[in-house]
């Protein structure tokens, strides 16, 4: 059995904490099955936002006549933008892996891995063991039950991300954030896209008003059905696929397209490293306990990323690898105390958050005052024409900020402030209120809604 000083299971964020501890002369393996670089860089966050700012400016194109501008897509060819895409993805996971293979103190296993015993995993029919394992295995795409999707050639987030012919019409299970980003996407270049989700609103988990309204206009862009779930797929003669969806009442809709989409969410991937097999205390749902160090319940095993019961992110993979790593070297020195965790999606418009959502203060009884600022109302929103944008504000009656929303152009930008505020600043409302903003910059609107506040 080969002995080393540090396993990584994972070589997305978990690289990180692999290259770091084996810049200190130790040696490490990295167990990877597929492309190096993670789930962010080979099949989510970067291949999906090269894509989506080509709909951003396929979009910005067709809007032109409001500007009075003439200007007109006259050509979108899917099958290279879609090649090209792939092609930088690939270059740069090609790149790590060259790396990887040649440092002297990491050895990789370019194959899945399963835990036999406390720290010993094997691969390749081996046996390697370390004292100290870091669990960074990322999720993969949740597949509901569905009646005959065994038999069915559907997508996931990857395969959408890959298809080399561009179909005249897709449907999509699921109405999440990959759902809405690939819907964009897809929209954008001439394919008619139909939503189906079973919750009354997109993003249902998003602030109700930022769901309310994200679901409006998505409403006017895609055939959207709320209230019902896939129940059933089959294939066509033709190659088509049919969907029937189903809602509580038992009534059914029937759909037909190119392709399906299936985006209902993702799931850890502890089963397949059998956990069980090491004593790793999971949740319910799959994912690793952790403690505040990142640490699991066995001494010495750490686990990262989506794996882990905390974020799904790839900036919060980030900066739990930078943890994980300060802990395998001092001894559990530094806790992530990291209550304030941003998001955003990158669809049309853009949708940013950073604390509580409106709901979740009610449900907790927590007194809260609110305000709520349009983009129009601003000399960059009117010049934007943006109608639909705005900026919401949650806050303790003595001015800690609890939340903010922003819908809308650059939102994902926009939140910084915010969550500078949160992390950094005093926390307040007077962080915002009272910092000198550039007129008539966009960030005015995020000045404004506090100030009403």
């Amino acid at each position: 059995m080969e002995e080393f000083d540090l396993i990584v299971i994972g070589a997305g964020s978990g690289l990180e904490v692999a290259n770091a501890y084996a810049q200190r002369g130790n040696e490490v393996a990295v167990v990877e099955p597929g492309p190096l670089g993670g789930t962010c860089l080979n099949r989510g966050c970067i291949p999906s936002k090269i894509l989506i700012h080509r709909a951003d400016i396929i979009e910005e194109i067709n809007g032109s006549e409001e500007f009075h501008i003439d200007a007109e897509v006259n050509d979108i060819e899917f099958s290279e933008i879609i090649e090209e895409v792939n092609k930088e993805v690939a270059e740069d996971a090609e790149g790590i892996e060259r790396g990887i293979e040649n440092s002297d103190n990491h050895a990789l296993y370019r194959t899945k891995a399963k835990f036999v015993d406390e720290k010993v995993l094997e691969v390749d029919g081996e046996e390697i063991t370390a004292d100290k394992i870091v669990i960074a295995a990322g999720s993969r795409p949740l597949i509901p039950p569905i009646d005959g999707a065994e038999a069915v050639d559907y997508l996931t987030s990857k395969e959408a991300l890959e298809l080399e012919e561009q179909p005249d019409d897709m449907v999509i299970v699921g109405g999440g954030y990959i759902a809405l980003e690939l819907a964009h996407f897809y929209d954008a270049v001439g394919t008619e896209v139909t939503i189906i989700e079973m919750a009354e609103q997109l993003l249902s988990r998003s602030d109700r008003d930022v769901s309310e309204k994200i679901t409006e206009i998505a409403s006017e862009r895609f055939d959207v059905h709320l209230g019902y779930a896939a129940s059933e797929l089959g294939e066509r003669d033709d190659g088509r696929i049919e969907v029937t969806a189903e809602n509580e009442e038992g009534n059914e809709k029937s759909f037909e397209a190119d392709e399906v989409l299936i985006a209902a969410g993702r799931v850890p991937n502890t089963d397949e490293l059998q956990v069980e097999e090491t004593g790793i205390e999971t949740t319910e749902r799959g994912f690793v306990k952790t403690n505040e160090y990142l640490e699991t319940n066995i001494d010495g095993l750490y686990a990262l990323g989506d794996i882990a019961d905390n974020w799904m992110f790839k900036h919060s993979a980030n900066l739990e690898a930078e943890y994980v790593y300060k802990n395998l070297v001092t001894g559990n020195n530094y806790k992530l105390e990291q209550e304030v965790m941003p998001s955003a999606v990158f669809s049309s418009p853009q949708i940013a958050a950073v604390g509580k959502t409106e709901q979740e203060l009610e449900e907790s009884d927590t007194d809260y005052v609110s305000a709520t600022y349009p983009y129009s109302d601003t000399g960059m929103g009117m010049a934007l024409k943006e109608e639909d944008g705005f900026v919401k504000v949650l806050a303790s009656e003595d001015g800690e900020i609890l939340g903010c929303h922003i819908l809308g152009p650059d939102a994902s930008t926009l939140i910084h402030q915010v969550i500078v505020a949160m992390t950094s600043g005093s926390g307040t409302v007077d962080d915002i209120k009272d910092t000198v903003h550039i007129h008539p910059a966009l960030n005015e609107v995020v000045e404004r809604a506090f100030q009403k506040l």
